[in-house]
């Protein structure tokens, strides 16, 4: 039976989720031509080398027309949700400026529905999107039908999803388990003001998940990694036994000092 485990040791985020799955495959480079070609609209991914702490990975960087989107202080890359009367917004303020148009959920699923990906990995996508939405909406008090996502970053937050969601399906584990989730700690600055680690979106999607802090300052687990280590694990706990088979490494942009800011994915026989 084939196992995939995933390392959170610094958290997760949809970019180093993807990245670190992109690192088992047997040909990376075929895949991501695959994901260029998916049709996400102005969307391009690029799978960049990247070593920290003197290991070699692989960084994921998504552009959106060209440009990739704005990250937080700490290097991760989210969606930025609100409600319609932009009175909420728990993702944190983008330094990129300007006005934008906003993509509801019915927008995410029509999006979606036009990919170019098997329905199970679409109804895979959705199910995650629906997990982000769902904590939206309960954190902000509004019906999921007036969650809205800032469009740059919800193009950012669809191609991780979409990414991920064929992965699975491409690599085909029988079980995912994951370790608990390191959130990081301290506090995240965001449009209406500052917020504990982790931000209330990310605690409701992880509850019932084991996660803890430490002495890592920032955010290290967005609502888009907690959204998909929330679908796809079926548990979470120690590394289970394992002929391992491959490892994967999926970095982070920002660095750590001596930790290595980075998700490990871990392939074998179980």
């Amino acid at each position: 039976m084939k196992a995939l485990y995933i390392d959170c040791g610094m958290g997760a985020a949809g970019d180093m989720l993807t990245a670190a799955l992109l690192e088992l495959l047997p040909e990376p480079e075929k895949f991501v031509e695959r994901l260029n070609a998916l049709g996400i609209p102005g969307v391009e991914y690029r799978a960049v080398p990247c070593v920290k702490c003197g290991i070699k990975g692989t960084r994921m960087e998504v552009l959106v027309n060209g440009e990739e989107e704005c990250a937080d202080e700490h290097g991760h890359h989210h969606e930025h949700a609100h409600d319609e009367t932009h009175e909420h917004a728990h993702t944190h303020e983008h330094a990129c400026g300007g006005h934008h148009r906003h993509a509801g959920m019915a927008d995410i699923e029509a999006i979606f529905a036009r990919l170019d990906m098997p329905e199970a990995a679409k109804a895979d996508a959705l199910a995650v999107y629906k997990i982000i939405a769902e904590a939206e909406s309960a954190v902000h008090g509004v019906p999921v039908t007036e969650i809205h996502f800032h469009e740059v970053g919800a193009m950012d937050a669809v191609a991780d999803v979409a990414a991920v969601s064929l992965l699975m399906h491409e690599l085909a584990p029988a079980r995912v388990s994951a370790s608990p989730v390191h959130v990081g700690s301290g506090t995240v600055r965001c449009a209406h003001g500052v917020l504990p680690v982790p931000a209330p979106a990310t605690a409701r999607i992880l509850e019932g998940v084991p996660i803890y802090g430490g002495e890592v300052r920032g955010e290290l687990c967005t609502p888009t990694g907690a959204a998909l280590l929330k679908h796809f694990a079926a548990g979470f706990g120690p590394m289970p036994l394992m002929r391992l088979e491959k490892t994967g490494y999926g970095m982070g942009k920002k660095d750590f000092g001596d930790r290595a800011n980075c998700v490990r994915a871990m392939i074998g026989e179980a």
